[in-house]
């Protein structure tokens, strides 16, 4: 940007029309809008994310915890810091074809997820819930995952209202090393 010594206000050139108002450049997104790392199809060897993280170690996957039918993973596109996905590891897309065991660890890591974020961040509540198919929002539809997005008191202020950006204050290995160590066993 040109700055000018005068009152006029600051002038920005190539980046269309001229105004005031500073601009926070968030690169990274693009993958997520552009549908990077997405399923091509609706088969677990279709490239589904969800179906890979397993494999991966704890750490390079962001995974907080793994039981015997879902595991806990950091959200890659976090609406806050600690948004959190209770994943089965079946490739599953719907939520009444879960069987009875994964249905209840899913609620068991629904709740385990809300203590850890309330012990390690000190969440005052929670949104949490399911996009069930394309039409309802999911981003990745082909795999079912449930979000619990943590919430503190004023969390909401100028900078998604207006700004339309959410500043996180933690990188997601640091997320994910305090919630693991705030996961309870049982």
């Amino acid at each position: 940007m040109l700055h000018s010594m005068t009152s006029e206000p600051e002038q920005q050139f190539g980046v269309g029309t001229p105004d005031a108002f500073q601009r926070l450049w968030t690169p990274h997104r693009m993958a997520y809008i552009q549908g990077e790392n997405k399923p091509s199809g609706p088969e677990a060897g279709d490239g589904c994310p969800f179906c890979a993280i397993p494999a991966k170690s704890d750490e390079d996957g962001l995974v907080i915890a793994r039981g015997s039918s879902v595991y806990a993973v950091l959200n890659l596109y976090p609406y806050n810091g600690g948004h959190l996905m209770v994943v089965p590891f079946r490739h599953v897309a719907d939520y009444t074809e879960l069987d009875e065991d994964e249905t209840a660890e899913l609620a068991v890591f629904t709740k385990r997820a809300m203590t850890a974020l309330r012990a390690a961040s000190g969440a005052h509540g929670f949104n949490i819930g399911m996009n069930q198919g394309m039409a309802a929002g999911a981003g990745i539809a082909a795999h079912l995952h449930q979000h619990i997005v943590p919430r503190w008191g004023g969390d909401t202020n100028f900078m998604p209202v207006v700004g339309h950006t959410k500043v996180l204050p933690q990188l997601l290995a640091d997320t994910r090393a305090m919630l693991a160590d705030a996961w309870p066993l049982s």
